[in-house]
């Protein structure tokens, strides 16, 4: 899961289908649709310009990742590899997602998808 958010809430959240891996071509394709999603959402934050936290994870610290970040000048908040310090999403979303889904029970994975998105 890739979720995207601001200091309004959550701009996309991406589940990734059972039994595919993430890479960069897809990862890039998530930045595709957050800056879409941007676009309509919080358009004044393109204007100001996007800065993204993520870990080096290759599909983040790939050539081709590297490349679409510099074509749209985003920045990285550097998030050193290991680091025990948590980053604000698992404070502020894990958290209080892990206690709101506590104890359900889903039938499909769908249902599971469609209470992470509401």
């Amino acid at each position: 899961m890739h979720f995207c958010q601001d200091a309004k809430g959550v701009i996309l959240l991406d589940i990734l289908p059972q039994g595919q891996c993430i890479n960069a071509a897809r990862y890039c394709s998530i930045l595709d649709r957050l800056k879409e999603a941007i676009r309509r959402k919080r358009p004044g934050l393109l204007k100001r310009g996007v800065v993204l936290q993520h870990d080096n994870a290759t599909p983040h610290s790939a050539n081709l990742t590297q490349q679409w970040l510099q074509r749209y000048g985003w920045e990285i908040l550097p998030h050193p590899a290991h680091s025990p310090d948590l980053a604000p999403s698992d404070f502020h979303l894990f958290g209080p997602l892990k206690r709101h889904l506590g104890g359900m029970a889903f039938e499909t994975e769908d249902d599971l998808i469609s209470e992470l998105r509401n």
